[in-house]
């Protein structure tokens, strides 16, 4: 897939030949690279609706994304450090994070610079549903200030929970989805 992950497609059963088409049981796992140790998920079966009015049928179970979301969270890749420019285009600096929380006003008295770091401090675990698909996210945010010699001091870290909805829709031949942030 790229640098944190590789996925192994290997065939569940022996291809069924029909006259009008080819059934392949395929079984996708997703590992972090170079490490193909196994999954804490078991894939669990399920069908495609009968249909014979298109060309190609493709269904991803919840397992191919539990497997994705363990690979990229093991390659760390939902550790993410927004940088002070980032954070400075935004406006976000001590000031504003003074003004929400007393004690970092009182530790900074002239308004510096921010850094995020965003952390998963578990796998996040991806859910199924009839036209959604869910996310729930747990980590934690530390923010840090960037002092004028570039050295951070940490001001605060809090922990997160997220659980967010895409619901997923095709109109005018795109796939399209709508976001909601249900906690």
């Amino acid at each position: 897939i790229d640098d944190l992950a590789e996925v192994d497609y290997s065939l569940n059963s022996l291809p069924a030949v029909f006259q009008p088409f080819v059934d392949l049981d395929l079984k996708g796992i997703v590992y972090p690279a170079g490490n193909y140790t196994g999954p804490p998920y078991v894939a669990a079966p399920f069908t495609i609706p009968d249909q014979s009015d298109s060309m190609l049928y493709l269904a991803f179970s919840e397992y191919f994304f539990q497997t994705s979301s363990f690979a990229y969270y093991t390659a760390r890749a939902f550790n993410i450090t927004i940088a002070e420019e980032t954070c400075s285009y935004f406006n976000i600096s001590t000031e504003i994070f003074g003004s929400i929380i007393p004690e970092v006003a009182k530790y900074s008295v002239t308004p510096y610079p921010v850094m995020l770091k965003l952390m998963a401090t578990e796998i996040p675990i991806i859910s199924l549903e009839q036209d959604s698909f869910t996310v729930e996210i747990q980590g934690s945010m530390e923010v840090f200030a960037v002092l004028p010699d570039s050295t951070t001091q940490s001001l605060f870290t809090m922990n997160v929970a997220a659980n967010t909805s895409i619901a997923l829709n095709i109109f005018d031949q795109k796939l399209m989805g709508s976001l909601c942030l249900n906690r």
